[in-house]
């Protein structure tokens, strides 16, 4: 809806007009004929700084214009005034954009301040932000803890195929590595049976497939 991402785009400077209108016509008349102007102009400031524009940023990182979404989230210039879940999904969120620039430790401390904040909105997003821990840490090389923290993101929930499959990949390519063909071959198995369309998890499908069921177990 245009209007609406106008409105939220807009959202302080109408608050802001509105207030000024407010002061004048209670200036002019007095209060009671402003109290209307007053209560608008409070709720979009208000919304501003406790709601902020995640809708636009949603929208921008929909259509993969990251560059739009970077240019969203710096306008948000206090985001300890967010309110707590919202707060948390904005930590999430520029976690995202951290790793897409392969800022590693600036991606994987924002997407924890992001989890430690809690609410209805971080449980959702609790699967796919440890899954992302997880690929970090083996990207640095922790594979101990990228294991836990992808075991961590199944128990909690993936919202699609993609996901799944992409979690159970890095497990099976983790018992490759610590010779446990049994285990991997499984994981394998669940990985392909979520039938993924992301070109990068099907040529991963493609390419282990070569030679797993030459593993022994």
């Amino acid at each position: 809806m245009k209007w609406l991402h106008l409105f939220i785009k807009y959202r302080l400077w109408l608050g802001i007009l509105l207030l000024a209108l407010a002061i004048y016509v209670n200036l002019e008349a007095s209060f009671w004929p402003s109290f209307i102007i007053y209560f608008v102009a409070v709720i979009c400031i208000l919304g501003h700084f406790l709601l902020g524009p995640m809708r636009l940023i949603q929208t921008a990182m929909e259509t993969g214009d990251m560059v739009e979404a970077k240019k969203v989230i710096d306008s948000v210039k206090f985001p300890g005034l967010l309110i707590k879940p919202i707060r948390s999904v904005y930590y999430t969120i520029q976690g995202n954009l951290a790793m897409a620039n392969q800022d590693y430790d600036g991606a994987e401390r924002l997407m924890k301040k992001g989890l430690s904040l809690g609410g209805s909105l971080t449980q959702q997003a609790e699967g796919p932000s440890k899954l992302q821990l997880g690929m970090l840490a083996i990207q640095k090389g922790d594979i101990k803890q990228g294991e836990s923290y992808i075991r961590q993101a199944i128990r909690a929930g993936l919202p699609d195929s993609e996901n799944n499959a992409a979690a159970y990949l890095q497990l099976c390519s983790i018992m490759m590595n610590k010779r446990e063909y049994r285990a991997a071959k499984e994981y394998f198995r669940k990985a392909k049976s979520f039938k993924p369309n992301t070109p990068q998890i099907v040529d991963q499908i493609k390419q282990i497939e070569k030679y797993i069921t030459r593993m022994p177990g």
